[in-house]
């Protein structure tokens, strides 16, 4: 079973940055494929970005060169930091685990960006 707690979301102005973070028990963390995913009132829940096992990125085109996702594998920590944010990214951003047993969700974090 793995837990995992975002922290680190708020209320900003458009322009401002914000770095969320999640939490992740587990004693295999740094196997883990680790994900941020984001869901606005009323739509469905939307990839944000990734880091496999060893590093490797990818990002949606809407966050793309905005967000950059990291991971601390000695820390058991996963990290998004949001740059130069809109109104558009306003949502509940959630922390997502993949592993040999399956797939794990946080709760979640509020971002909401104001104009």
């Amino acid at each position: 079973q793995v837990q995992l707690v975002e922290s680190g979301g708020g209320l900003v102005q458009a322009g401002d940055s914000l770095r969320l973070s999640c939490a992740a028990s587990g004693r295999t963390f740094s196997s883990y494929f680790m994900g941020w995913f984001r869901q606005a009132p009323g739509k469905a829940r939307e990839f944000v970005a990734s880091i496999k096992q060893f590093g490797s990125t990818r990002y949606a085109d809407s966050v793309k060169g905005r967000f950059t996702i990291s991971r601390d594998n000695g820390k058991k920590m996963v990290y998004l930091q949001m740059n130069s944010l809109k109104p558009e990214d306003t949502a509940v951003y959630l922390c997502y685990a993949r592993g040999v047993h399956g797939g794990y969700w946080g709760q979640g974090t509020q971002v909401t960006v104001s104009s």
